[in-house]
Parts: structure tokens; C-alpha cells; sequence
């Protein structure tokens, strides 16, 4: 009836679910349980008492309000314990960058594998999901990690997951796509640490960081934002993870959203003591390429060069 429970989220998603089914029944049967009693009670031609006279019953008010008022908040507190846990992915988690685009998914691992419409993570391991649109709107979804996100064209979501049974499970695009929408599916593989381990190892390949360095290179970034450049533009050393000040006096965080919002759109969010002189590279550049750009900029100091060069 269900699809395995995969993750470490799997049974505490069930869990509330179940629980919420079983709550709705059980005030379901309540219900109807008394609308038929008082149906057959009051039938015509019954002789029972229908002057209407009222007695009120203080401890039965505060009873079938309170206790229904105690356990939907319960249900509340429950849920949004859970949703922050489901929002806030384990510090070790390895990063995949996942692009989708009509019709198919891509995912980057971090150290260069490439894959499409398949997707190989450790069982044990968590794994953050960075994802984006390079057409319309996606949405990754795999039932058996009860995992389900949007993926939007011109920003970042994420999800993420700790696979606890190796397997293949199934991947969806949950969101109305376009004609082949049906067709844009996918795979999960989990391995073992061991096998998964083999599989990098087989499919080792120039890391996205390397990626995002050569394509740094190839766009001339380096003209604009290095130290020796004659360009006033912002130096981006140390520039991810730090507190921007703009133009127009608001202060931001750099972090993925901002560095792919400075190469799409640098004249949104403009650092303060720069002309919004930055060209847009929206269109220009596909968006597994910024991937690799933005990751090339978060670990590299003129990387960050970079991200600020997108302003």
C-alpha cells in the first residue's frame, strides 16, 4: 500500500500521517455515529421528548472543546518540529547540485560524476540537494525517502535525506511540466559505503570545483575582480558567507542564492561602492555551468572574486 520507508524521515513521516488519518476517522465515526443515533432517536412517529428544552452541560462543552483544541495542536507542534527537521540537513551532508530541465534531471556530484536520470548516493550518508530550473517549473519527489521539493527556474531549493536501505527507488517530477512530463522520471541507487566508494572511483572525473575554475577562467572574470584588475569592481575573497552591504542600504547574505543572482542579475542586488556596471549572463550561461561557478566560488578565494564579479 506504501512505498518502503528508505531514509532516516521515512517513519517519522509516517508516524504523522497515520496519525492524522487515524484522528480523522475516529472524529468521522464520531460524527456520523451520532447523526444516526439521533436520526433513528427523533424518527417520525417516535415518541420522544421535542420540546427543545435546553440543559446545559458545562463539562461536556469544555470536554468536546478542549480535547479536540489539545490534541489538533499537538498535531501542530508535531508537524512543525518535523518540517523544521526536515529543513535543516546534518552538517556532513554531501552536496549534489541538481539541475532539471525539459525533460530529463541532471545531477553533479562534487568531485565531477555527471549523471542523468540517475542519481548514486551512499546508504548512511546524508545528501543535501541543491536544485534549480534551467526551463519551468520541476519538482523532485521520491517516495520511498518521503522527500518531496519544487524546483524553481532563477533560484535555489533543497532538500535533503540519509538513505538507510540500499536499493533502486523511484524519482518523479511531481509538477505539471509540459507534454512529456509524465516521462521525466528518474532513479534513486543506494549502495553500500563500500560499493558507492567503487562507483566514484569509476567515474572520477574533473571535480565541479575544477569545472567552475576553468569556466571562471573562460567568461574572464578574473579581468574584472582580481586584485590587479584597473576595474572598480568588488574583490571576492572571502566574499561567501559574509554579510553584503548594498547600494540601496539593505545587507545580505552571500550565500548560493546571492552568487547565482549576481551572474544572472547583478543589477538587482548591487554591492554598495560599485556602478552596476556588471553584464548579465542569464541566457548566456546554462545553468549547470553556474552550478560550477557558484561552487567554484565557495571554496576558492578568487572564486569569491568571482561571486562578487557577478555583481
Amino acid at each position: 500500500m506504501m512505498p518502503p520507508q528508505a531514509s532516516s524521515l521515512a517513519g517519522r513521516v509516517d508516524g504523522l500521517f497515520y496519525t492524522m488519518l487515524g484522528l480523522s476517522v475516529a472524529v468521522v465515526i464520531g460524527v456520523f455515529v451520532t447523526m444516526i443515533v439521533f436520526a433513528v432517536r427523533f424518527r417520525r412517529g417516535r415518541r420522544v421528548d421535542r420540546s427543545g428544552e435546553s440543559h446545559r452541560e458545562l463539562g461536556i462543552e469544555l470536554t468536546w472543546t478542549l480535547v479536540p483544541f489539545a490534541m489538533f495542536l499537538g498535531i501542530f507542534v508535531w508537524s512543525a518540529l518535523l518540517w523544521v527537521d526536515m529543513r535543516t540537513p546534518p552538517a556532513d551532508a554531501t552536496t549534489i547540485y541538481v539541475v532539471g530541465k525539459q525533460w530529463m534531471w541532471e545531477f553533479q556530484h562534487p568531485d565531477g560524476q555527471r549523471e542523468i536520470g540517475i542519481l548514486h548516493v551512499a546508504q548512511g550518508q546524508p545528501v543535501r540537494l541543491v536544485m534549480t530550473s534551467q526551463d519551468v517549473i520541476h519538482d523532485v519527489s521520491i517516495p520511498a525517502f518521503r522527500v518531496k521539493q519544487d524546483v524553481l527556474p532563477g533560484r535555489y531549493t533543497e532538500l535533503w535525506f540519509t538513505p538507510t536501505r540500499p536499493g533502486t527507488y523511484d524519482l518523479y517530477c511531481a509538477e505539471f511540466c509540459g507534454t512529456d512530463h509524465s516521462r521525466m522520471g528518474g532513479a534513486v541507487v543506494v549502495g553500500t559505503p563500500a560499493a558507492h566508494a567503487r562507483w566514484l572511483a569509476a567515474h572520477a572525473g574533473g571535480s565541479l570545483v575544477d569545472r567552475g575554475r576553468e569556466l571562471f577562467t573562460r567568461y574572464g572574470c578574473a579581468g574584472c575582480h582580481a586584485d590587479h584588475s584597473s576595474v572598480h569592481a568588488p574583490r571576492l575573497d572571502g566574499l561567501y558567507g559574509s554579510t553584503v552591504p548594498l547600494a540601496d542600504g539593505r545587507q545580505v547574505r552571500a550565500d548560493e542564492r546571492y552568487l547565482h543572482d549576481a551572474i544572472t542579475l547583478p543589477a538587482r542586488e548591487v554591492a554598495a561602492g560599485y556602478a552596476p556596471l556588471m553584464p548579465s549572463y542569464k541566457g548566456r550561461i546554462g545553468e549547470s555551468d553556474i552550478l560550477a561557478l557558484v561552487a567554484y566560488l565557495k571554496v576558492s578565494g578568487t572564486a569569491r572574486e568571482t561571486q562578487h564579479e557577478s555583481r
